[in-house]
């Protein structure tokens, strides 16, 4: 089929539709159709259990027995749905004397329309099709759009529909109507609804529907976690944000996967902060989101992580509460726990540790505020999220505070990406392994018993590397290790 088809919505309310087949594809088809409010007609020798039980309720008519011509009168439609190729045929045949549209399931050829996949939002449809030559693209198709459109975009569209004559009335020429809409769907209204804000979303929507003068959109902020760097951790209301965007502020470990998935023509500005080389001072990504945000703009402010993980989030939404501009947070999978499963580190275990702590030691000044005694203890497990150089103060103060130095570690570098390397050893050697293996951010530090189930739980990449001499308990022999120099 090299033409493409007419593309439509049919409204089948109350209107007969002929099924022929009694079985599984028959019931699906069948069920599309009550959800459209068609009144089935199926032809069948014997019905489904599903299918019996809807023509015990009424809500369906079935004649027993083989595909009759004459059954065709009267209907609108028609779905061969059974597993014999000769009534099939004669269905389509049946249909295409009557000048009826008809639907062969699996068969493109003998079909005048076709199924399409089908994402529901309330009233809101969006149909994809292959002409019935490659069904699984539109049903992959389908799955993606699932992640981009949220059930708010039903209820957004509910009340453009229950508010369709008032706008009509106020906007009565079409390009005035036309800006409306865009100036509506520009405006925090999508947003609010999200938000499940619905009374503010109808009042913000009173008031642009009596405004007389066009007014400037109101722009926003959406702190948005991107995960550690693997795109398919990236959620599914992060992803919404991304496509969302006009600007979008990101750290410098957010990884370009990541980053892909964000709206083609939004203006992308790093802003990350680094031990060496530049960095963008806090008080600057603040002037950064205030400015967008005040020129209308809708703003991302994408974080490695999880907003609220040392992410300096709070901080953020001071800022902008202070100043009167709307926001947003989007949790993101944190590093710890990421890091760990793409290790296959438990943080959490029965037998080794019954609590987890996230740690931050980027910095001395921060290493000084720590609780260490408290840190020192056993039974449970620290993930540390570090600035690599404090390696050998980390270990100073741990053992000063009753740590075992026989005490497992696992560092974890580039979490989840392609590139992840995993190093295990014990506390007593934490920095000297850090430094043969040349370990660069970003990498978190796992420590406590549970950090040696790397060596035999690891699924992702490959094995734990070790100190020389250190025997390696790796379910894959064969992957290549680096011993420490």
């Amino acid at each position: 089929m090299s033409t493409p088809l007419f593309p439509l919505f049919a409204d089948l309310r109350g209107r007969p539709v002929l099924v022929v087949g009694g079985g599984a594809v028959a019931e699906r088809k069948t069920e599309a159709l009550l959800r459209a409010g068609a009144r089935p007609r199926l032809v069948a020798p014997e019905l489904t259990t599903a299918l019996q039980g809807w023509r015990d309720d009424g809500r369906i008519d079935w004649t027993q027995g083989v595909f009759q011509p004459a059954q065709l009168d009267g209907v609108w439609l028609v779905i061969a749905a059974t597993a014999d190729g000769t009534v099939n045929r004669a269905v389509a045949a049946a249909a295409e004397a009557r000048c009826l549209l008809a639907n062969v399931v699996d068969d493109a050829e003998l079909s005048t329309f076709q199924v399409p996949a089908v994402v529901e939002r309330g009233l809101l449809q969006v149909a994809i099709s292959s002409g019935g030559g490659a069904p699984m693209v539109a049903r992959h198709l389908r799955r993606q759009l699932e992640t981009m459109l949220d059930d708010s975009w039903g209820d957004l569209v509910g009340l453009l529909t229950r508010q369709r004559d008032r706008i009509r009335q106020r906007f009565p020429d079409m390009g005035e109507r036309r800006r409306f809409f865009e100036r509506l769907l520009a405006s925090p209204l999508p947003r609010l609804y999200r938000q499940r804000l619905q009374a503010q979303a109808e009042n913000l929507f009173q008031s642009a529907l009596d405004e007389s003068v066009q007014r400037a959109p109101e722009g926003s902020v959406a702190l948005v976690g991107a995960g550690p760097g693997d795109a398919g951790l990236v959620t599914l209301n992060a992803l919404r944000a991304m496509n969302e965007a006009d600007v979008i502020l990101h750290d410098r470990l957010v990884s370009d996967d990541v980053l892909r998935l964000a709206r083609r023509d939004a203006t992308c500005i790093e802003v990350g902060k680094s031990a060496s080389g530049h960095s963008v001072k806090q008080d600057e990504i603040h002037a950064l989101m205030l400015a967008h945000a005040r020129a209308g703009k809708r703003v991302v402010r994408l974080k490695g992580g999880d907003p609220f993980v040392f992410g300096r989030g709070g901080e953020e939404l001071e800022f902008l509460r202070a100043h009167g501009i709307p926001y947003e947070v989007v949790p993101g999978i944190t590093a710890a726990v990421a890091c760990a499963a793409y290790a296959g580190i438990p943080l959490t275990h029965r037998d080794h540790a019954q609590s987890v702590r996230f740690v931050t030691a980027h910095c001395k000044d921060s290493l000084d505020t720590l609780d260490w005694a408290s840190l020192a203890q056993g039974q449970q497990t620290l993930a540390i999220y570090m600035g690599v150089a404090g390696l050998e103060n980390i270990r100073a103060r741990l053992i000063e505070g009753g740590r075992s130095p026989q005490t497992p570690f696992a560092i974890v570098e580039n979490g989840s990406r392609r590139e992840q390397r995993v190093l295990n050893g014990t506390l007593a050697d934490l920095p000297e392994t850090a430094r043969s293996h040349q370990v660069r951010s970003p990498a978190l530090l796992i420590l406590g018993e549970v950090a040696a189930l790397a060596q035999t739980l690891h699924w992702f990449g490959h094995a734990p590397l070790q100190p020389t001499g250190t025997p390696t308990h790796s379910r894959n022999p064969q992957a290549p290790t680096l011993q420490a120099a």
